[in-house]
């Protein structure tokens, strides 16, 4: 009775590690393939439970998410002889895992040969651009034809390259201080030609300011000289008609200012004749000589 319950739970410790063997999950996240003898024979896209001959068949395994293709920096000359340092990085998908092995077997070897694909597409798309070309609205250019290199030359590896990002480029140290020093001088150059610029420019509004101050101040002269004129002619014109309705208050009244004019200060003196004309309404009240 013992002997057969041990054969029977060999039995079944046999059978469940045969069933184990047989069977095996895919997750949503992953992709699979089914080897026998180290030769790839089916790919298994869909998630769940699945089952493969046990012992002689094993499963290999390659995410189905994007992933990211991070290389080491390379420096690249450009078109105007300028060596930068330039950071980028890729991201792709594994579409067909069996082509995925069948080229490059595993990630990591993947990763190293189209770490220096993405290099050499770099190299090659930027070295007929300039700095000043990377800085502009072309890089965005640049970075997708760097992708459709990138793309064209990995088309039999089985994977989808959804987009390639240029993340830094720097100058290396001993070419940045050059460029620093010719950007400072071109900066001053341009600031003394605004500086030269703007002084003319004062110049041109300080004498055009002059000359209308010459022109207005002409005008308002000549404009008050005709009206000093006119009201010369008028204030001549009314005495002449007072005088004229009345000489000899006109007569007594211009006398009268003169005294003022002479003698108002009281300071005034004057050697004239006593019978002078000037003093005969001093004598006679009527002005008689």
């Amino acid at each position: 009775m013992s002997k057969a319950l041990v054969l029977l739970g060999a039995g079944a410790v046999v059978a469940a590690v045969v069933a184990s063997s047989a069977m095996y999950t895919v997750d949503q996240t992953e992709q699979a393939i089914v080897m026998q003898f180290g030769n790839p024979i089916r790919q298994v896209r869909e998630a769940g439970l699945h089952f493969k001959t046990p012992f002689i068949q094993d499963v290999v395994y390659y995410d189905s998410r994007i992933l990211d293709l991070d290389p080491p920096p390379g420096q690249v000359t450009l078109n105007d002889q300028k060596r930068i340092n330039v950071d980028a990085f890729a991201r792709y998908r594994i579409t067909n895992p069996l082509q995925f092995f069948q080229a490059l077997r595993t990630e990591e070897r993947f990763r190293g040969q189209v770490g220096r694909i993405l290099n050499s597409a770099i190299r090659n798309s930027m070295a007929r651009n300039s700095l000043s070309d990377l800085l502009s609205v072309k890089r965005d250019a640049i970075m997708s034809e760097i992708q459709k290199r990138l793309a064209d030359e990995t088309k039999d590896y089985g994977i989808e390259i959804l987009d390639v990002r240029i993340v830094r480029t720097d100058l290396p140290p001993e070419i940045s201080q050059n460029v620093y020093a010719r950007m400072r001088s071109e900066r001053v150059k341009e600031a003394n030609q605004l500086r030269a610029d703007g002084e003319r420019a004062k110049l041109e509004i300080t004498s055009r300011a002059d000359r209308d101050k010459v022109v207005i101040i002409a005008e308002a002269e000549r404009k008050s000289e005709i009206l000093r004129g006119e009201g010369d002619a008028e204030r001549n014109r009314v005495l002449g008609n007072a005088y004229g309705k009345d000489p000899k208050f006109f007569a007594f009244y211009r006398s009268m200012t003169a005294y003022k004019t002479s003698m108002g200060d009281g300071n005034t003196n004057m050697v004239l004749s006593p019978d002078s004309d000037f003093f005969r309404y001093f004598k006679d009240p009527s002005g008689k000589k």
